[in-house]
């Protein structure tokens, strides 16, 4: 074949420029109505894996109960009660040796019943501690595994629960154990919300799915609030009203009188 007809037939099967620049429209168009909904199935595949390790762990405090006579995890906040107590987990998330360290969580009486890491941190919670990532993502509520809250708030009327009995009592579907706790207030494994509101929102949920959190009850099942009122979403110096809405729901499934 003479070269001159060769190279025609070439430059005829060949692309023009405006047709790459339509293919390569097209493949832009394709990616950018592909990524929102792949981020969207990413997004909802960390909060279902997010709400499975919360019901791994109130399954494990249920079975933790029924090797100890009825009695939940130790829940007591650190800082009243030093040194360290030995509770449900170990560890303080704004230490920096202790938020990196997975021998905090081992070391909790609730390891032996959830013996998976992964089980104490939300896949969602990227937050790093000198380029670590966090250990855990998760506590539990003050009012349940010890009387500290009745000595907070004594006269208050509120319940605490200690034992799963007292649990079967109450409305157990109306009570949370676990909850997804925000970055920046996450510290020891206990979540304080005061029912006579002198700390509205001092330990924050968190905000990574979506404006919202996760918490497991302890009948057993989970839910997922999202969080409406703007100062619910920011951590720091912002006071949160009483009135809040937010901050009403989340007291109103913390415990009973």
């Amino acid at each position: 074949m003479p070269y001159s007809a060769k190279s025609r037939r070439l430059s005829e099967a060949a692309f023009t420029l405006i047709e790459l620049l339509v293919v390569i429209a097209i493949i832009a168009i394709l990616v950018a109505v592909l990524l929102p909904a792949l981020s969207e199935a990413k997004a909802k595949g960390q909060k279902a894996s997010c709400m499975n390790n919360l019901k791994q762990l109130d399954l494990a405090s249920r079975l933790y109960a029924a090797d100890n006579e009825g009695r939940l995890p130790v829940n007591l906040p650190w800082s009243l009660f030093p040194p360290m107590p030995n509770t449900w987990v170990t560890g303080n998330m704004k230490v920096f040796d202790d938020a990196t360290n997975l021998s905090r969580i081992k070391q909790g009486l609730l390891y032996p019943y959830a013996s998976q890491p992964a089980l104490f941190h939300c896949p969602a919670d990227r937050f790093k501690s000198n380029g670590f990532e966090r250990v855990r993502s998760y506590s539990m509520n003050g009012w349940t595994g010890s009387r500290s809250m009745e000595t907070n708030e004594a006269g208050s009327g509120y319940r605490t629960f200690v034992k799963d009995t007292e649990l079967a009592a109450s409305q157990s579907s109306g009570l949370w154990l676990f909850i997804d706790e925000h970055e920046l207030t996450i510290d020891d494994g206990f979540f304080l919300v005061t029912m006579d509101n002198s700390k509205p929102f001092v330990s924050r949920p968190a905000t990574r799915h979506s404006k919202g959190f996760n918490l497991s009850f302890a009948d057993g099942h989970g839910e997922t609030y999202i969080l409406r009122r703007p100062d619910s979403l920011f951590p720091g110096p912002i006071i949160v009203a009483v009135t809040n809405s937010d901050w009403i729901k989340l007291k109103s499934v913390t415990t009973t009188k």
